[in-house]
């Protein structure tokens, strides 16, 4: 079995690798078989049809039952299984019996297994309380007073598969009647050209079986497999087998009704013979081939073949693999060619088995989970070869999956463990990364599209566990710090939260340095700098506001301040510690953790002659504005009164570092929050009056018929003839008649504000020299992150974009293109307005943006016209007015139309990421469905929407529910729009009896 699993030399695992680790632990001994199942660990096989209606005991039978005929077959003898005597091996028994030696070979002298040495697993017998069922013991059901005996193959797996004595029998006495018979023809056919269940079906009979509910039990089990494995699994699609379908499916249906007669010349027993065989010998190409698929189709061939697999596991020993776990996989194995089972998908399925069996018997039996990451290398390579889309869909399931529990508990990690649990740590952190990497390396197309050197999966994913675990144990100590001083506060001087808190952040800095990360180290080189940087970072942000707020110098404020500033000394030697050997020495690590310095006093003429300066230059910004025409034939692209406003700043900062006083690193930051805040005004005065999205999006119409004339008001051209016109709108036609604010004037203005944001990073750095040359300056100056001055500006920036991106979206979808969005899509007949008129204009207009903006806003402008796109789509659906209504039949024009419309962005694979995309048409995906549902259905689902929303009091009468505009499938007022436009006479009813709306649109 050495090809099965990783290659590792005998005798050593992952296990004892980590051996050297003080933590022990006892494992709880389990002595009663249980169901292990795990509540929020569902199986990434697949699930079955809901009409299936299989138990696990069902499935595990007839796991058995293929397990059998797969060994029998593969002997070429007939196959009694006759138990073995103390003499079985005498040579007048093996001449007189016609056992198959494979599933009859005596297993207690069965050598060590080669699976179990090469991952470390413990044998069932190592708690010195348990022992193997194929070591020793009688079979179920035995008495106590019989010898014990060895067991063979074929008792071993009944005994695991928890198969009775009595049906085991009645499988082998069909498999032989079936031998005898002409379904196997000649000796060692393979089973693959067989139908089991079919075959089982014709052999037993009720005189096999105690009573006729057990036979009516067992048939009717049977030809749920049938059904299973040809009409709900099928392995190749039946859509050009109608007909023996529906002749299988009735003949299905009507057996469980009332059991068939089972023989070899009963009529109805050759009917389902010849739908059933016509089925299963389906081929791809159309043709019958000898081989029958009959349990191959995804995921009933997986479900068995977990069965099969968990049957490895002890029966008394839940976390312990069998010894005889080789001869046991040898013969699993030879069911391949009836599960459609090989070798990649074995690899998955049995890291699953493993890594279930570690969750589900209380993640006690670390031997489990190595065993798993173990075999988790193998899928690595096969993820790596395999293209296969059902192999890709299991395994993007199985590992997401495992990545998920994983990260669930390494997310908090100092929730989850202790120095009680710390051993499994490592265990659980392996199998997460290396989930993980295979997802992003092998099955993201978003890692394709990148250079591999970009991406280092193990350490991302580390550095996510930390920060994120940090930032949850930190919010807890507050929370903790703030009970403490609420139970001191009646004591005579009480610790300031803070205090509290800095002193419990640094026990919480030590415990990370001693106890997780030397774990966390074999993946990422600086797991305790990352992990300190997040506590600074987190500490910072609460000291920031305590210094924000403090009107003057306090007992408590120095407290606070010099418990801080020991915290910040603490945390910032173990950064520079965990990174002395890295690159750049912990630069990036100390960059991460903003200094906790508090306020200096500053000199009053300074402060009067920074405050002249900003007073000057916000003067200056307002004069220059006022005569800005943000032409896109100027500078590049972006406005002249920003390369001035930043020069300004430039000769400022040289005029400040020349002043003669002795303290430059003290009062520097107030005249860098002056220039900050001109500069955030320069900002806020560049974006005003542009509008915004609100400023666009039309004002939403009650819920009504409306008649014609009525149509929607606030928008478009309508708006503009509206006597009382939303407030919010009225700056339409400002902007229509100011030349400054068309759409390449937005752009315009879109670049400059991103150009300010490039350049701020280049006057830091500036400042950085000026102080170098300062004669004031001290070395301990450049370790205090005066390099990070601009605060207000840089965050005003992504808002004005932001703002001007959703201005120029929602001007061009709702004012530019309203002739063919509301005045064009849709209106009269549907399929003669459809969207390709609104597709056209706006991917010229998509041209222009492109062309007009900076590269790195372009994705941000073109993402906001898609979401633009996507509400008034909505819109239109949902608001559209008299001129529009949609027949149930209309669906499939309204979303092929939406994939256009999401096409046009997605662009072959060239415009925004098909998961971008996703994000934001969830709303819409959610409301389409509606429009091909039935009225009745509608209707019923708006009952229950309004019921649940306004309760016993709409029993008599519905209210009308609001407007939102937040649409969605189960929201009453999105459920009556779709009600409202809908083109049939339940609508018109309901709606007429309900609300007494018109009954025509």
């Amino acid at each position: 079995m050495a090809h099965l699993f990783r290659d590792l030399s005998l005798g050593h695992s992952k296990r004892e690798a980590s051996s050297s680790s003080s933590i022990s632990f006892t494992k709880p001994s389990i002595t009663v078989t249980k169901n292990l199942v795990v509540a929020d660990l569902p199986s990434p096989l697949g699930d079955l049809s809901e009409s299936v209606q299989l138990t696990d005991s069902d499935l595990r039978l007839t796991a058995y039952e293929i397990f059998v005929a797969a060994c029998r077959t593969s002997s070429g003898k007939p196959l009694t299984f006759v138990p073995n005597q103390s003499n079985s091996d005498s040579p007048s028994q093996h001449s007189n019996s016609p056992n198959s030696p494979a599933l009859q070979r005596s297993l207690t002298s069965a050598a060590a297994s080669k699976v179990k040495k090469a991952f470390g697993l413990k044998s069932p017998s190592s708690n010195g309380s348990k022992k193997s069922p194929g070591v020793s013991g009688s079979s179920p059901g035995s008495g106590q007073g019989k010898s014990k005996k060895a067991l063979t193959v074929g008792e071993l797996m009944r005994i695991q598969m928890k198969v009775s004595e009595a049906m085991d029998s009645r499988v082998r006495r069909a498999l032989l009647r079936i031998a005898a018979s002409q379904c196997i023809r000649q000796v060692g056919r393979r089973i693959e050209s067989v139908v089991v269940p079919l075959e089982l079906l014709q052999q037993l009979k009720l005189m096999d079986f105690t009573d006729s509910q057990e036979y009516d039990a067992w048939q009717k089990r049977t030809l749920k497999i049938l059904e299973a494995g040809l009409l709900l699994h099928p392995r190749l699609p039946l859509d050009r087998v109608q007909s023996p379908v529906q002749r299988l499916r009735q003949i299905i249906h009507g057996a469980l009704e009332r059991p068939i007669e089972t023989g070899r010349n009963n009529e109805s027993l050759q009917v389902l013979r010849s739908a059933v065989m016509t089925l299963a010998s389906r081929s791809i190409d159309g043709s019958l081939t000898e081989s029958c698929h009959w349990a191959d189709g995804f995921p009933l061939n997986l479900r068995l073949y977990e069965m099969l697999l968990n049957a490895c596991f002890d029966v008394n020993d839940e976390t312990s693999i069998l010894e005889e776990v080789d001869e046991l996989m040898e013969h699993i194995k030879k069911t391949w060619g009836i599960l459609g089972i090989n070798q990649v998908l074995h690899n998955i399925c049995f890291t699953w088995v493993l890594f279930h069996r570690f969750v589900a018997t209380g993640q006690v039996e670390m031997d489990l989970i190595y065993a798993a990451d173990s075999q988790l290398e193998e899928v690595a390579k096969d993820a790596k070869t395999t293209k296969d889309a059902d192999y890709s869909k299991v395994l993007s399931s199985t590992l997401t999956s495992i990545m998920g529990w994983a990260e669930k508990r390494l997310l908090a990690y100092h929730e989850t463990f202790d120095s009680g649990n710390i051993e499994s740590m490592q265990g659980i952190v392996s199998l997460g990364v290396a989930a993980a990497k295979i997802i992003v390396e092998d099955i993201s197309n978003e890692y394709r599209r990148r250079r591999k050197s970009e991406v280092n999966v193990a350490r991302d994913r580390i550095d996510t566990y930390i920060r994120s675990s940090l930032r949850t144990a930190f919010a807890q100590r507050m929370e903790m710090a703030d009970s403490s001083r609420r139970a001191s506060k009646n004591q005579p001087n009480p610790l300031p939260i803070l205090a509290i808190l800095a002193k419990d952040v640094g026990e919480l800095a030590l415990k990370e340095k001693r106890m997780f990360s030397p774990i966390l180290k074999r993946w990422h080189p600086f797991a305790a700098g990352v992990a300190v940087a997040t506590l600074h970072v987190c500490y910072a942000n609460e000291i920031k506001q305590f210094i924000s707020g403090i009107t003057e110098l306090t007992p408590d404020a120095v407290q606070v301040l010099r418990a801080a500033d020991k915290l910040e000394k603490d945390l910032v030697l173990i950064a520079v510690e965990d990174s002395v050997d890295s690159d750049d020495g912990g630069k990036a690590i100390i960059r991460e953790m903003p200094p906790f310095e508090a306020e200096a006093a500053i000199a009053n003429l300074v402060k009067i002659w920074i405050k002249t300066r900003v007073d000057r230059l916000k003067e200056w910004v307002d004069r220059n504005l006022q005569q800005e025409v943000w032409s896109p034939l100027d500078n590049e692209g972006y406005a002249p009164s920003a390369v001035e406003v930043l020069r300004i700043f430039d000769e400022t900062l040289e005029a400040y570092f020349r002043l003669p006083i002795p303290m430059h690193p003290v009062l520097l930051p107030d005249l860098m929050t002056g220039l900050d805040r001109c500069l955030q005004y320069y900002i806020t005065k560049a974006k005003s009056g542009c509008g915004s999205r609100n400023t666009f999006v039309p004002t939403m119409p009650a819920l009504t018929r409306c008649t014609i004339g009525s149509k929607f008001q606030g928008f478009g051209k309508k708006k503009e003839k509206s006597p009382n016109p939303p407030k919010r709108n009225s700056q339409v036609a400002t902007l229509n008649g100011d030349n400054s604010f068309g759409i390449q004037q937005l752009c315009v203005r879109i670049n400059t504000l991103q150009r300010i944001r490039s350049e701020l990073e280049v006057l830091e750095k500036r400042v950085i020299t000026h102080l170098r040359n300062s004669e004031s300056a001290k070395v301990e100056d450049f370790s205090n992150g005066l390099e990070k001055q601009f605060e207000l500006s840089p965050a005003a920036c992504v808002e004005g974009i932001q703002q001007l991106c959703e201005a120029v979206a929602y001007r061009i979808v709702f004012h530019d293109l309203s002739h063919v969005l509301w005045d064009g899509l849709y209106v009269g007949e549907v399929s003669s307005a459809r969207i390709e008129p609104f597709l056209q204009e706006l991917e010229r207009n998509l041209s222009i943006i492109s062309d007009a903006v900076h590269e790195r806003v372009r994705t941000r402008i073109i993402t906001d016209i898609m979401r633009a796109s996507f509400d008034g789509f909505l819109l239109v659906l949902l608001a559209g007015g008299p001129s529009r209504a949609f027949s149930k039949q209309d669906s499939q024009i309204i979303e092929d139309d939406f994939k256009s419309l999401k096409d046009l962005f997605w662009a072959n694979g060239d415009g925004l990421p098909s998961e971008l995309i996703d994000k934001f048409s969830t709303a819409v995906r959610g409301v389409l469905p509606l429009f091909r549902t039935e009225t009745d259905s509608l209707i019923e689902r708006f009952r229950r929407g309004t019921l649940e929303t306004y309760g016993s009091s709409a029993r008599s009468k519905f209210p009308l529910p609001p407007t939102s505009g937040q649409w969605n499938p189960t929201e009453p007022n999105t459920l009556l729009r779709v009600l409202c436009y809908r083109n049939d006479d339940a609508a018109s009813k309901f709606l007429k009896k309900t609300y007494n709306l018109p009954k025509k649109l």
